[in-house]
């Protein structure tokens, strides 16, 4: 009785085992958290380099369709070690791709170009299961899909033309998650989610617009976080003329100069644009840390300039 449980570990086959280790390695796979990519790809490695190892001790070439060494081609525990192999081999892919993305630091930003990868990585390796593994002839079932993908395309044109803006959007990132952007329409919001047909904005009323990317993909873009969060505005003050201009410019750059909220590098700037009977027009230009410092700078500097006004006796126009 005591032989019995030795006797039933012998009779396991090393690619039973194999297997065993394998379906192990998914299980592992889907409890590690997908936020831990680097301990997901270190695990994933490891699986994948321990099946290499066994596979090619027992003279198994996981990546041909012959050198099955002792075991035959209808051995299912032959078929299974092969097919978790590859299985194995796509994730650890997966896992580089995922950290890459972690590392240039647009995980998300770069969400349909991961999920391009990944579709890729699983197409061509479906394929190779399909020939290394079962033997099939791949040539003709390449041939057949071409011609869907064919019919398909012609009947998803404008959805292909969202999707293949989409992944141009990704590549040329010009604009990134939560960045401040304004459409050629003058809309004025930030970007809140990309996804394979769409980019979403919100705006400043709290709206969300939702934009297919081939319409994106030819609108023009400004981004006010780039290159980065400093923004420039500019105030038009039209002053009586009952002063000299050089006078009048005087005091507006010590009233820019009093402002707390605007940025000193670069230096705030009066501009004397017109001079008439009727008025001096001066514009005021300045610089401020953030895009939602505006609002709040400009009322500082409507204030600021009022107050500098009437203490040295200027009249607005």
């Amino acid at each position: 009785m005591g032989e019995r449980p030795m006797t039933i570990i012998y009779a396991w086959s090393p690619l039973a085992l194999l297997n065993l280790f394998g379906v192990a390695g998914i299980i592992v796979w889907h409890v590690v958290p997908r936020r831990r990519t680097m301990t997901r790809l270190v695990v994933q490695l490891g699986f994948f380099a321990v099946m290499t190892g066994v596979l090619l001790y027992y003279g198994v070439v996981p990546y041909r369709l012959e050198g099955y060494g002792d075991y035959q081609f209808t051995d299912v525990t032959l078929i299974l070690a092969k097919l978790l192999w590859w299985i194995h081999l796509a994730w650890a892919v997966i896992g580089f791709v995922r950290l890459y993305l972690v590392i240039e630091g647009h995980p998300q930003q770069a969400r349909l170009l991961q999920d391009i990868f990944v579709a890729v990585i699983y197409l061509g390796v479906a394929l190779a299961i399909l020939s290394f593994v079962f033997g099939m002839n791949v040539s003709a079932l390449v041939a057949t899909s071409g011609v869907v993908a064919i019919t398909l395309g012609l009947a998803l044109q404008n959805t292909l033309g969202d999707v293949f803006s989409g992944i141009a959007l990704t590549l040329g990132r010009p604009y990134r998650l939560g960045d401040l952007v304004v459409l050629a329409d003058g809309t004025e919001g930030r970007v809140a989610e990309t996804d394979w047909r769409s980019t979403h904005v919100r705006t400043v009323a709290n709206n969300v617009i939702v934009l297919p990317n081939s319409v994106l993909a030819k609108m023009t873009i400004t981004n006010l976080g780039r290159p980065d969060g400093s923004h420039m505005q500019s105030v038009v003050i039209r002053v009586a003329p009952t002063q000299t201009p050089s006078m009048v410019t005087g005091v507006m750059r010590e009233a820019l100069a009093s402002c707390g909220v605007l940025m000193r590098s670069p230096e705030p700037l009066v501009a004397l644009k017109s001079v008439d009977a009727a008025a001096i027009v001066l514009e005021l230009s300045y610089w401020v840390v953030t895009p939602a410092d505006r609002i709040p700078a400009r009322n500082e500097v409507l204030d600021v300039v009022y107050r500098h006004s009437k203490t040295a006796g200027l009249e607005f126009a």
